[in-house]
């Protein structure tokens, strides 16, 4: 055998070698573990009880309306904030009925200390009122015997609100037969995030 076949023979060999060698550092032990894991949101649920919070007809300037409504979270998640939003529309007079039609007061009754109420809403005409959006569910009373501010999920807090037709002293024969519609919007924000 010439040198060149000599030397060839011994290459051929030698990989054959290597790849027998490098072919067997692939043996290992092996434990395999597979996880089952689960995201589930959670729910923003606010109710109005009653959704219809006044129906009145036949009003004269100088009366007053008391009522009484629920603010429930029905859902699962707490709620940090329940901004309120005035719109309204109204017929039967070029005046806007809304500068007359005034809230007295809006109040949080379960976030009311035991001398100071919680008052979302003091003395504003629902003109007024269209720029504004109170959180009805903050403890204003800052009182410790008032609930904290949010609504805890599967809680309610009841509100208590006072309208007014306002008698300014002077005539008022142009809202005679004029009617205003009242839409308030409740958007129920929630609780910051946290590490759970």
């Amino acid at each position: 055998m010439n040198l060149k076949k000599k030397l060839a023979m011994s290459i051929a060999t030698g990989a054959l070698a290597v790849s027998m060698i490098g072919g067997g550092t692939y043996a290992y032990f092996n434990d395999v573990e597979t996880t089952n894991n689960t995201f589930a949101a959670g729910t923003l649920d606010l109710a109005v009880n009653p959704s219809v919070i006044i129906d009145v007809d036949n009003l004269k300037p100088g009366d007053w309306m008391p009522r009484t409504f629920d603010l429930i979270n029905d859902g699962t998640l707490d709620i940090s904030k329940v901004f309120i939003t005035t719109d309204y529309s109204y017929d039967g007079t070029d005046e806007d009925f809304g500068k007359h039609i005034k809230v007295n007061f809006l109040r949080n009754e379960d976030k009311s200390g035991i001398l100071l109420p919680s008052n979302v809403i003091i003395s504003k005409t629902l003109y007024e009122l269209k720029n504004m959006s109170p959180d009805a569910v903050k403890n204003l009373s800052h009182s410790i015997f008032a609930e904290k501010s949010g609504l805890k999920a599967g809680t309610k807090d009841k509100l208590a609100v006072q309208f007014e037709f306002v008698d300014n002293g002077q005539e008022q024969n142009d809202l005679q037969g004029a009617s205003l519609q009242l839409e308030w919007t409740f958007d129920a924000q929630q609780t910051d995030g946290q590490k759970r």
